[in-house]
């Protein structure tokens, strides 16, 4: 039986665990931890387990995170059935097989290996490591998948999607705009600069259709097996808004949610804990179907004009029936300019289009695209600014599940 003074120490190198893997625990949580371990009395692991994380998880999202540091934490270091031995007379249950870590594991991982004061590396071991922080290191980190990124891995791949060079994808208007040469006399101007010489000469001035950005509106996925990937994502979403006025950001899961006023707050930390405070149902369930008809109903008349880009951010996993998603994908097609799925599946090389959902909607849309990490997001910025490429033609994959 281990010593009761163990406690408090275990649960505080816990929260710093949980703290350096992203979760905003503090001294104060660490206190309120130990009171409600303590007046809990638990009596096996699935007790401990929900006292903690009433404590630890103040958002949806935390909550795979705190499992994940939970079930490696405990299993590594064997505390577990000497604490339940310590508040307990009886026995813990026999700890099940453990599966293999999801997504998140790997940063929960790196977290729970750091001690409270690292060894100074040798020199020569120092070189090296700062000779491989240059080119090789940015294309690794390029090349990663959002899932398996530690949490320095998330914190370099935001600073990188700050700097990325956004899409230059301006179409003309109705409007014109003046221009030295062109092939369309402004008569107004014209009649201006003749007026001033006196009349006596012609001055011709000339116009161009005017030029603007296509507003763009993100659907993003919120569902537990998109949270990670939406997470990157709307960090790429941030900078869009912050750069140009007309884009409008939805997540559904469950339920539709515009958290378009979130994303324009000029701090990305703060437009993200805005948009995680006004989401209740992330990292649940899936009805795509239901969110669309939604957008559809509600929302499509008022962001989906003048040539607007539909960016649909999902793996396409629908729940529900599919019976309705055709004809809401239909109306969806319809009302805008450009419909680009999104989906982090395609970043397998064996994926294959046979789910109800994935094709209830490929007939319905114009371009299908992998988007699983930086290298991805770089060439769909590149793929706004073109057009369509056909190896992105999403009736390739109706073919080849038929």
């Amino acid at each position: 039986m281990t010593e009761p003074g163990r406690l408090p120490e275990n649960i505080a190198y816990f929260a710093r665990a949980l703290r350096d893997a992203g979760l905003p625990v503090g001294p104060g949580s660490v206190l309120d931890a130990l009171a409600a371990v303590e007046a809990a009395r638990v009596g096996d692991k699935a007790d401990f387990y929900w006292t903690l994380h009433a404590v630890f998880v103040k958002k949806h999202e935390h909550s795979e995170i705190f499992d994940q540091a939970f079930r490696v934490f405990w299993r590594r270091r064997a505390f577990m059935d000497k604490l339940i031995a310590t508040l307990s007379p009886k026995s813990p249950a026999a700890d099940p097989q453990q599966k293999k870590p999801d997504a998140g594991a790997l940063r929960v991982a790196q977290a729970l290996l750091k001690t409270g004061k690292e060894p100074e590396p040798p020199k020569e071991e120092q070189t090296e490591i700062s000779a491989r922080l240059t080119v090789s290191d940015r294309e690794i980190l390029r090349g990663k998948d959002f899932a398996q990124m530690t949490a320095d891995e998330i914190a370099a791949a935001r600073r990188l999607i700050d700097r990325m060079s956004l899409p230059d994808d301006t179409i003309p208007t109705r409007r014109f705009t003046a221009s030295h040469v062109g092939s369309r006399i402004d008569p107004r101007r014209t009649f201006r600069r003749s007026l001033r010489g006196g009349g006596g000469a012609i001055d011709l001035a000339f116009r161009e259709p005017a030029q603007k950005h296509p507003p763009i509106v993100a659907l993003c996925d919120i569902s537990g097996s998109m949270a990670e990937y939406t997470r990157l994502f709307l960090h790429f979403l941030h900078a869009l808004t912050d750069s140009r006025r007309r884009v409008h950001t939805f997540l559904f899961g469950t339920r539709l949610n515009n958290v378009t006023r979130a994303l324009k707050s000029r701090d990305p930390d703060e437009a993200l804990a805005r948009c995680s405070a006004q989401v209740q149902d992330w990292s649940g369930g899936t009805r795509i179907s239901t969110c669309l008809h939604d957008f559809n109903r509600n929302w499509s008349r008022r962001v989906l004009g003048q040539g607007a880009i539909v960016l649909m951010f999902t793996d396409g996993l629908e729940r529900d029936a599919a019976d309705d998603l055709p004809r809401e994908m239909d109306r969806l097609h319809r009302s805008c300019r450009r419909l680009v799925w999104l989906n982090p599946l395609l970043r397998f090389d064996g994926f294959e289009a046979r789910a109800t959902g994935i094709r209830a909607m490929l007939p319905h849309v114009d371009e299908f695209r992998p988007i699983h990490n930086l290298s991805s997001m770089e060439v769909l910025v590149r793929a706004l600014s073109e057009e369509r490429s056909p190896a992105t033609d999403p009736r390739r994959w109706l073919r080849r599940a038929a």
